[in-house]
């Protein structure tokens, strides 16, 4: 979808800031059921984005391990949680 796509193009910033605009407008109660709907989409795939993103650089961010004198020794993989 062309949507889908625009959205993947969105830095994760600026997928933020539309997905705060969303839920400002519908937190407003000014849309209309129709506009509602069309814009939780929109939010829900833009939340979407903003996970994934996230998820990626997560799985990205690595600790040094350092050795007795401060010396960096290598790398491991981050573990969440």
């Amino acid at each position: 979808m062309a949507e889908d796509s625009a959205i993947a193009a969105l830095s994760f910033e600026d997928a933020l800031k539309e997905l705060e605009r969303i839920v400002g407008r519908l937190e407003s109660g000014e849309a209309s059921l129709d506009e509602a709907i069309t814009l939780y989409e929109r939010g829900d795939a833009l939340r979407r984005q903003c996970a994934a993103r996230l998820d990626a650089a997560q799985a990205r961010i690595e600790a040094i391990r350092t050795d007795a004198e401060g010396r960096a020794t290598g790398t491991t993989p981050f573990a969440a949680g």
